[in-house]
């Protein structure tokens, strides 16, 4: 098991953890059903705390940010020596803390996407871990939820009985939605980003080699380029100078320098 704590990449505090590590502070935060935000941040998601210093105020006040993506495995070997073998990935994290739910008897709950979609990977998930609880899902409403709204949310979920909730909203909406409803939840709440799609099998997934070699992205712009391309073609030279920066001790995005949001955005 591999934990070295959080270490700073482009103001974003990222823990230098692998899928064990991870997985047990997850289960061991629903057993003791305590508040715990987590979220798998790749280059896009570092990148949205980077350039935004109230988002950036978001990501650091998460518990476990995991290192989602190659590149950002990468930084924290380079800038940190964590010596990380592996990425803990989002999909592979959901799945991981699912089967130890399901050995635990732990409930999970599902918020976000479609209803058809969540319907889809419920069956997904019950075929993979039949011993699995699933105790709710909600789809996501695409739009601000009035604060009345968001109390339903909480609520019900509370009520549900679950002990985990997968959110799958989209970064950085995700990460913004267990940020504030860590409070009014005792228990973790993962933002697992694309996971969803990619465990219903609604989208494909790049070849294990373009994943170790930190090709995914190139993979997923084919697939969907009209909605990426400028999140890859604009961000990903953006994180490769930034971290130079930084490499030779000249950072342009502190940690420090990050605000706290002015107020909640309530995303549902």
């Amino acid at each position: 098991m591999i934990d070295h704590g959080k270490k700073e990449v482009l103001g974003v505090y990222v823990n230098a953890v692998d899928y064990e590590a991870g997985v047990r502070a997850i289960i061991d935060a629903a057993e003791r059903q305590k508040p715990f935000a987590v979220s798998a941040l790749a280059v896009h998601g570092v990148m949205t705390g980077a350039l935004d210093p109230e988002h950036r105020y978001r990501l650091n006040a998460i518990d476990l940010v995991t290192p989602d993506g190659q590149p950002v495995r990468w930084a924290l070997n380079r800038l940190h020596g964590a010596r990380l073998p592996d990425r803990v990935y989002g999909p592979n994290l959901m799945l991981r803390t699912c089967e130890a739910a399901a050995a635990k008897g732990l409930p999970i709950y599902l918020y976000g996407a479609t209803a058809g979609l969540l319907d889809t990977l419920t069956t997904a998930l019950k075929e993979r871990f039949p011993g699995l609880i699933i105790a709710g899902a909600r789809p996501s409403a695409f739009r601000t939820l009035s604060a009345e709204e968001r109390e339903a949310v909480d609520r019900g979920i509370a009520e549900s009985g679950a002990r985990i909730v997968f959110v799958g909203l989209g970064c950085p909406r995700q990460e913004t939605w267990v940020y504030e409803h860590k409070a009014a939840l005792s228990m973790p709440l993962i933002a697992v980003g694309a996971a969803f799609d990619f465990i219903a099998g609604k989208q494909p997934q790049a070849p294990m080699w373009m994943q170790n070699s930190g090709l995914e992205w190139l993979f997923r712009l084919s697939t969907e380029p009209r909605r990426l391309w400028r999140r890859y073609v604009m961000l990903n030279p953006a994180f490769l100078f930034l971290l130079a920066c930084q490499a030779v001790q000249m950072p342009l995005v502190r940690s420090g320098e990050a605000r706290r949001p002015k107020g909640e955005l309530r995303f549902g």
